[in-house]
């Protein structure tokens, strides 16, 4: 009896081995249904168990390779998308506990990229108050950016010698990559990515133009008030706008169709009136932040709430009603608190909710006439559902990820330093004096940027393509001069499409060499991208060279004219200009929202 009791509970231990071990087996060789297991994470501070999720299911083609990183989108990001601006100097001595764990993850990150190069395989909640505590939400200015490091330079000297411009050590996780046909492996992936293939500018312009012009011819559209009655009338003086020729303020050549949008700007100013709703909290709700990388969100908030011109107390004269809210601090509060993406869903829904209840205008449209701002990484995954019928603005604008064209506005973003004097160090030397090809710096974020080093980093004398540089202030004023010497300035997606150097380009007048695949540019509605700026498919790196060299001279010199026509565009003003960057951003909105396809 004795042994019989024995051999049962041998045979019962060996039941919690046998799980561990099938647990530890099924994580070595990355099982395709490990979804609900749990492991503690022994590099986060977070100390919880994190979820383990493969990515969502991609349609590959046949021979497609895809890198799928081992973590859910909340971890991935945690680990990859949430580092400090550190660029902010005063924002240093105010770390709270949430700004020592990013610091401390950011030595995760600096792995993490081409660990998934090397592992490149197939691997409502109901309630009507929001719950979300903001008690101990972050006070101090900084950012969680994707790709913020760039403003750091190498100490170089004050003149550079071309032949040897090597820019301080490079990332670590470069070593990992010996062989170009390793880092190809990345080239036809993008990670969340989920389109197949790359969609080009051209394509994108001609979408926007079918789309407003299947909006404008059709007779069956309802208008359901007087101010929805406004906008037709508007649409159709767009449309049937006169030629404009020889504007002083406008030049044709950058424009889709100058005269269209000189029309749609004028009519703007006559009639478009916007309520901004007072309901919400600070930090989240009616504070903006306007320095760092996520800094559109916060000016533009900061000024539309100003806009004497188009704001309006009374709602029932509004045809645009503006939600105030900061996708930056709603994503500090959810790192605060060690949240996922689905508390900010649920933040949200609440706030939505609670705006349906109130006011009978969301209703009305299902948020149609309704518009957000929002310059976080997270944005389009914390709108994407309650917000989903909302125009976003949003600087994550990805083909791939649900950004829609003809709806949604590209959101620029722009990098600003100090707010007091937000245009200091504009412009650049000279085309002929800019001895510099190509210029690219930056750390290793993404998959993307590690090619483009593997190829491109010492390879020629007149192409400095490099890691992130030193983080002093001579270092920072080194890389914008470096910027303002180049011919061309690479902006190549980090973790996500966007960039700041996009618009740093157009700032330092360089011609922009987008390398971002079904990343929609700023403005593509009445801007022509393709005039001034160069546009690179991702699997063409290997190529990026002969690209910029096969641009002849003459065509080189009219695009960096033209950077300079379009800078007006990009730029804000404490007190807003004409054709400032917060007017643009605002026309987009007007002009999305006039030439929507759904009936209201």
């Amino acid at each position: 009896m004795t042994k019989l009791c024995q051999v049962k509970i041998h045979k019962l231990l060996l039941i919690p081995v046998i799980i561990v071990a099938l647990v530890v087996v099924f994580q070595v060789i990355n099982f395709p249904y490990r979804n609900n297991i749990l492991v503690v994470s022994k590099e986060s501070n977070f100390s919880r168990a994190i979820e383990l999720s493969s990515s969502p299911a991609v349609n590959e083609g046949v021979g497609s390779t895809r890198i799928v990183p081992n973590l859910d989108e909340d971890t991935m990001y945690k680990s990859e998308a949430i580092h400090l601006d550190t660029s902010d100097d005063e924002a240093m001595p105010h770390l709270s506990r949430a700004g020592e764990i990013m610091m401390k993850s950011e030595r995760r990150d600096k792995s993490s990229t081409m660990r998934h190069v090397r592992n490149a395989d197939n691997s409502s909640t109901n309630g009507n108050e929001m719950s979300l505590n903001t008690d101990n939400i972050l006070k101090s200015d900084f950012t969680f950016p994707q790709d913020d490091d760039h403003h750091n330079s190498s100490p170089l000297s004050a003149e550079w010698d071309l032949s040897n411009h090597s820019l301080g050590t490079q990332h670590k996780s470069l070593k990992s990559v010996t062989l170009r046909n390793k880092a190809m492996v990345a080239l036809h992936t993008s990670g969340r990515n989920h389109l197949n293939k790359a969609i080009p500018i051209e394509n994108m312009t001609a979408s926007w133009l079918q789309l407003s012009s299947a909006a404008t011819s059709s007779n069956r559209v309802h208008w359901s008030s007087p101010r929805d009655r406004e906008l037709q009338y508007a649409r159709l003086q767009i449309k049937n706008a006169p030629e404009k020729r020889n504007l002083p303020d406008l030049q044709s050549s950058v424009f889709q169709n100058v005269s269209m949008f000189k029309r749609s700007y004028d009519l703007m100013e006559q009639t478009l009136k916007v309520y901004v709703y007072n309901e919400g909290d600070k930090p989240i709700f009616h504070d903006p932040k306007m320095r760092g990388i996520y800094a559109s969100e916060g000016w533009f908030m900061s000024l539309m709430k100003k806009s004497k011109p188009f704001v309006v107390r009374d709602p029932r004269k509004a045809h645009l009603f503006y939600l105030p809210f900061s996708s930056k601090m709603l994503r500090i509060s959810i790192l605060e608190q060690n949240q996922s993406s689905q508390t900010g869903n649920i933040f949200l829904m609440n706030y939505i909710n609670l705006i349906a209840k109130k006011y009978r205008f969301w209703n009305r449209t299902n948020g149609a006439d309704h518009f957000l701002v929002a310059c976080h990484d997270w944005a389009p995954k914390l709108t994407r559902n309650h917000m989903g019928n909302c125009i976003r603005a949003l600087c994550n604008s990805n083909l791939g990820s649900g950004f829609k064209i003809g709806k949604d506005v590209s959101l620029p973003v722009t990098y600003i330093r100090t707010t007091r004097d937000p245009q200091r160090d504009i412009g650049g030397n000279p085309p002929l004096e800019r001895p510099i090809l190509a210029f690219f710096a930056g750390s290793m974020h993404g998959y993307l940027r590690p090619i483009l080093l593997q190829y491109w980093n010492n390879r020629e004398p007149d192409m400095i393509i490099s890691g992130p540089m030193n983080r002093s202030i001579e270092g920072k004023g080194r890389y914008r001069k470096l910027m303002k010497n180049s011919k061309y300035c690479i902006c190549a997606r980090g973790y996500e499409v966007h960039t700041p150097r996009l618009i740093e380009s157009i700032f330092y007048e360089c011609v922009p060499v987008i390398i971002s695949d079904n990343y929609v540019p700023p403005f593509l509605e009445v801007l022509k991208w393709e005039t001034f700026s160069v546009f690179v498919l991702e699997k063409d790196i290997p190529n990026l060279r002969n690209i910029l060299l096969s641009i002849s001279e003459e065509k080189y010199l009219a695009m960096q004219q033209r950077v300079k026509m379009v800078q007006q565009h990009f730029l804000w003003h404490k007190q807003p200009v004409k054709y400032d960057l917060f007017h643009m951003i605002l026309h987009s909105v007007w002009y999305n929202r006039i030439f929507q396809l759904k009936s209201t």
